[in-house]
């Protein structure tokens, strides 16, 4: 059970990804939900090889540290050693997989870090514009976290043009003011990555679904992260059980990943 009673708070949601999207002409009946991919079609794509091999070339683009130097070591040697049968997705393969479906034009994104995930969106829909939510912790995990000026170097390697927004600080506070600022923005893709305490996952779930698009595709990361194992039990309250979305997810190995598409 999560900790607190605290829940989206849903209105009627007007604004569509069309690219996987099916509206009625005018004056004829809507017999379906819009939403024409399930979550599991899209999530073949982002478990496959190809998408690993997919994401190594996005990596290989951009200033490497400890960790993306482990990642992309890790896909090599899964395509080595299994080629096109293996199985492995994180949030990398998955945002590659929902990017050149949804062909986003807005994105949403908690946690930013170096910009590995935002550049991994912007690698494959490169004038979406992009908004950017990060307290830019020095240090973070043991490596270096420069914040802006890196992400922007970062977002030019993969031919970015879209817009780059940028809100510094906790976004427990700044989400909620940029939303009331903001009252008509609506995101075809939104990755919550952020704080991964219970209460600051459910907290950032609850202010960003709401602002999801029908057919929009919402990532949560480190589902089955050993440190944060109740990561999953968050998202499955708030997403899996939801009847307003079809999700998929993979917490076999890595750390984990999920991801939903918004029916209505």
């Amino acid at each position: 059970m999560l900790a607190t009673q605290q829940t989206p708070q849903y209105s009627v949601m007007d604004q569509f990804v069309e690219s996987i999207c099916y509206r009625a002409p005018e004056n004829r009946t809507q017999w379906y939900p819009p939403l024409m991919r399930s979550a599991e079609s899209l999530g073949k794509r982002a478990i496959s090889a190809d998408a690993a091999e997919d994401a190594l070339a996005v990596l290989r683009k951009l200033e490497p540290d400890d960790y993306s130097e482990y990642l992309s070591a890790y896909y090599a040697e899964g395509i080595r050693r299994f080629g096109a049968n293996w199985r492995y997705a994180d949030i990398v393969t998955v945002l590659l997989a929902l990017a050149v479906d949804l062909k986003p034009k807005s994105y949403l994104e908690i946690g930013v870090r170096r910009g590995r995930s935002v550049c991994t969106v912007a690698s494959k829909a490169p004038a979406c514009d992009i908004y950017m939510f990060d307290m830019w912790v020095a240090n973070y995990a043991g490596m270096e976290n420069p914040g802006e000026s890196l992400v922007s170097s970062e977002l030019d390697k993969v031919s970015h043009t879209g817009k780059r927004v940028f809100t510094n600080g906790n976004s427990h506070s700044t989400l909620k003011t940029f939303f009331r600022q903001n009252s008509d923005l609506a995101f075809d893709m939104i990755t919550v990555d952020g704080d991964h305490t219970r209460n600051g996952a459910i907290e950032d779930l609850c202010d960003v679904l709401p602002r999801l698009k029908i057919g929009g595709a919402v990532v949560f990361d480190d589902i089955c992260h050993p440190k944060h194992r109740y990561l999953e039990d968050v998202w499955k309250e708030l997403v899996v059980n939801d009847n307003r979305f079809t999700s998929w997810s993979c917490a076999d190995i890595g750390y984990g990943v999920g991801f939903a598409l918004r029916k209505w």
